[in-house]
């Protein structure tokens, strides 16, 4: 399934659009700033000295602004650094396991926390693989849709608190407690 999955996710960025945030054709958009987009450089550079294999897409030419190409990172040394970081840019990390325990401490493994995407047609194995992975937001056969009613956030490392929902205003609540005795 491994190489099937690689094949098909190395097709998929191939296709990818990407371009400026106002083009309705972008799909993906460009990086917050320089420092961001060096920052999500040296962590490809850096997997790639560490012995893994680089696979990307193209950036649009001629064009302003602080693209990366979409990338997914194959033969990847179990403590490398990719796997530790939060990298914050198109970067897919491809990792084989061979049942889903594996598959759990593979995602736990590191001290952040912020989301996960999990792939499946099995509602049953969803129900039972969630409550297991250490992340704020797991999303289910989708990854980044943000809904405002919805809380957001990390665990670990990943932050505290919650943006979005009910929990978001809590924040800017001061709330008091009253004892009467009468």
């Amino acid at each position: 399934m491994y190489a099937a999955v690689k094949t098909q996710l190395s097709q998929a960025i191939e296709n990818l659009v990407v371009g400026p945030g106002l083009d309705e054709t972008t799909q993906i958009q460009p990086v917050v700033s320089k420092k961001q987009q060096m920052s999500i450089l040296q962590h490809l550079a850096t997997a790639k000295a560490e012995g893994a294999t680089i696979l990307s897409g193209t950036t649009p030419k001629d064009q302003e602004g602080y693209y990366i190409a979409p990338s997914i990172i194959t033969d990847i040394a179990p403590h490398a650094r990719i796997l530790k970081d939060e990298v914050f840019g198109p970067v897919i990390a491809l990792i084989p396991f061979k049942d889903a325990d594996e598959a759990i401490k593979l995602a736990n493994d590191t001290e952040y926390g912020l989301a996960a995407s999990l792939w499946t047609h099995n509602l049953n194995y969803t129900m039972d693989m969630v409550p297991k992975i250490a992340a704020g937001t797991v999303w289910v056969n989708s990854h980044v849709p943000l809904d405002p009613a919805m809380p957001f956030g990390g665990v670990k490392q990943s932050g505290i608190g919650r943006e979005f929902g009910k929990t978001s205003v809590e924040s800017f609540t001061e709330t008091k407690s009253v004892c009467i005795a009468h």
